[in-house]
């Protein structure tokens, strides 16, 4: 079910179905398969990497992101604010949102905040639905969303903690967790594994891919 997923660190995907290559949040990649479609969930230097766009892009590319993250590359591009959907090549997209409500960099400052307009995404691919959360905290709307496969942080600091993961994809349910925002800087493998023992739903730790 998850042979099409790869996870590439942190909270980079390569995702591949309908004849497409997808990249979500591309940080820190070697050279690799060119991207027919590349998604981007905001505009922090961990998840919108120009330098890694550049390894992966191609003339047609189509990248789709918020408007912070669009600002700081080139090319064709594909602005979604949350609530928004679209078609690209195909695959259609969701922009759900994505934010704190219990991590904060200063009293009352979130790491993420609501009113920034950053994205997690629901994309469907080869029939499956596959939603990417994004750095985000468990909030209200992912009580309806719909997703067979759901892709979500788990190290706490800047977005949910292991807890937290729990309690989220007890409002999801999809049929596979996969965890990810560990390894780099910020959370651990012991993060994916607590995960894995305390979730509700089959959770699949993906081994780190180049």
């Amino acid at each position: 079910m998850v042979s099409n997923i790869h996870w590439l660190g942190h909270a980079s995907f390569r995702i591949e179905g309908n004849g497409l290559v997808i990249y979500i949040d591309p940080w820190k990649l070697e050279d690799g398969a060119k991207g027919d479609l590349i998604l981007i969930t905001h505009d922090h230097h961990d998840h919108c990497s120009p330098e890694d766009v550049a390894k992966i892009q191609k003339k047609d590319s189509v990248i789709v992101t918020v408007a912070a993250a669009a600002a700081k590359l080139s090319g064709q591009i594909e602005v979604m604010r949350p609530g928004d959907e679209l078609t690209v090549k195909g695959i259609p997209i969701s922009a759900v949102p994505a934010y704190n409500v219990n991590k904060f960099r200063s009293p009352d400052v979130p790491f993420h905040p609501q009113g920034s307009d950053y994205v997690g995404f629901l994309l469907t691919v080869e029939g499956q639905r596959i939603y990417h959360a994004g750095d985000t905290d468990f909030i209200p709307e992912m009580e309806s969303i719909n997703a067979d496969i759901a892709l979500l942080p788990v190290s706490g600091t800047y977005v949910m903690t292991v807890d937290e993961a729990v309690e989220a994809v007890k409002a999801i349910r999809p049929q596979i967790a996969i965890p990810m925002h560990i390894g780099r800087h910020v959370g651990s493998l012991a993060d994916a594994k607590h995960f894995k023992e305390k979730a509700s739903v089959p959770v699949q730790i993906l081994p780190v891919e180049k």
